[in-house]
């Protein structure tokens, strides 16, 4: 069954190596090109992260080196990838073509500056997070104790977010943050995050927060994060399994997708180790849900998903 994968820390990897590691099969990274094909990946989503304690005037830089390896290594070097620009752009997609769509996890990179937004924009980033588990000039984080919720700056982000058609992601917000970005967002999902009911982790949605996401029409993509699906981290299949039970318990069975943070964890969901492996999910899933669930949480959702806002825009 395909697959589309909101959230993966490939360039991240890649960027840290200073690109010795080559995207087609090495052995380090989780979502490389042949594991891709092997789990039947059909869109990967690859998140530019800077590390917040870099310095301020390295950190666009920073994303630019990770965007230079997203078209250097994983494009050009692969030439079944193809660049996602716009998300219609996956029903273009032939028999054993993988999308690949940019997304931005936290807005450090751009400081202050709107135009530095623009600029990734334009080089294809279509999701975009506010923040990591920091605070920054946008919003605060899921590990700032302070727990404030978005700027104005980070409100005109989510405003300029909407005008682009640019997904708003929530998972890292703060609450306060969370509920800032649910009142304003056109486009808001949860890229990587898991229910907090299940694992009392900071970095998962209480109840209240998943049904105003689905309520609002968003999507949330389970995490494969051990410690988010599991609180011992000893984290299984079926343990994964009960975040989506508990999500489509909440109404959301139509707005659940995967989102596994794959390149980004250093601990793994057992039989999950990494996108080769992603069938044994498929198939676990198959004996609780119907195909037609199953296709829903592995592709389908996202799609539906993405014709609405594409159809609001065609027809404006």
């Amino acid at each position: 069954m395909k697959i589309i994968d909101l959230h993966c820390d490939a360039l991240l990897k890649l960027w840290d190596s200073n690109g010795r590691l080559n995207y087609s099969n090495a052995e380090e990274m989780d979502t490389n090109v042949e594991r891709l094909k092997k789990g039947e990946v059909w869109v990967q989503c690859y998140a530019v992260f800077v590390y917040p304690e870099m310095k301020a005037e390295q950190k666009f830089q920073a994303a630019l080196d990770q965007i230079d390896y997203f078209y250097k290594e994983v494009l050009a070097k692969n030439p079944e990838m193809k660049h996602i620009k716009q998300w219609e752009d996956i029903s273009l997609l032939k028999e054993g073509e993988i999308g690949a769509v940019l997304t931005l996890e936290g807005v450090d990179a751009i400081g202050n500056d709107l135009h530095k937004l623009s600029i990734l924009y334009q080089l294809g980033v279509r999701s975009v997070g506010l923040t990591w588990n920091n605070a920054n000039l946008a919003a605060d984080g899921a590990g700032e104790p302070r727990g404030a919720g978005l700027t104005l700056f980070g409100k005109e982000i989510v405003r300029i977010n909407n005008e682009n058609r640019v997904l708003t992601d929530v998972s890292h917000l703060s609450e306060k943050a969370f509920w800032d970005v649910m009142e304003l967002a056109e486009y808001p999902i949860a890229s990587h995050s898991n229910a907090r009911a299940i694992c009392d982790h900071p970095r998962n949605l209480y109840d209240d927060q998943a049904k105003a996401m689905f309520t609002k029409g968003g999507m949330v993509h389970v995490v494969y994060c051990p410690p988010f699906v599991k609180k011992d981290g000893n984290a299984n299949l079926s343990d994964l399994i009960h975040h989506i039970e508990h999500l489509c318990s909440l109404g959301g069975s139509k707005q659940i997708g995967l989102g596994s943070d794959f390149d980004g964890i250093n601990t793994y969901v057992k039989d999950l180790e990494d996108a080769s492996k992603y069938q044994n999910l498929i198939n676990a899933l198959l004996k609780h849900y119907s195909e037609e669930m199953v296709k829903g949480f592995a592709y389908q959702n996202f799609l539906d998903y993405c014709s609405k806002f594409s159809t609001v825009h065609n027809q404006n």
